[in-house]
């Protein structure tokens, strides 16, 4: 496994910026490994599938994690207010750096990572292959 960090700064955006990476990085098979920092806004899609939920406050990073690949990432992201509370859900765009996010991706070399709408959950799903050595 080869590893990417970065330091996203005040106003990026963590989706879109995650997605650059992807982009820049050729990653074909991703997951983040680690991010701590904070955002000024939280964007959310929450349990129901639809609903996005729109938080605009200093909160904390407590978690961010998930798969990342050229067709798409599935990431969610969990955050605490000034009173410790916790929420969170799948990422969108929209989640905008406070200070900073220090953020870790793990590269798989030996996997493709692919989407494929499924009939079933209606949702463009992961599908991975392990690449012939």
């Amino acid at each position: 496994m080869k590893v990417y960090a970065v330091r996203l700064t005040e106003g990026m955006d963590l989706k879109v910026e995650i997605e650059k990476i992807v982009k820049a990085e050729q990653i074909q098979a991703g997951v983040i490994l680690s991010s701590v920092g904070c955002i000024s806004k939280a964007r959310f899609r929450v349990a129901d599938g639809i609903s996005i939920r729109e938080i605009k406050k200093n909160l904390e990073i407590l978690s961010l994690n998930g798969t990342i690949s050229p067709k798409g990432v599935h990431i969610h992201i969990s955050c605490s207010d000034q009173d410790g509370i916790s929420f969170g859900g799948h990422l969108v765009e929209g989640n905008i750096v406070n200070t900073t996010c220090e953020l870790v991706i793990g590269i798989l070399e030996d996997y493709t990572f692919d989407r494929k709408m499924d009939l079933h959950t209606g949702y463009e799903e992961l599908t991975l292959s392990k690449n012939q050595a």
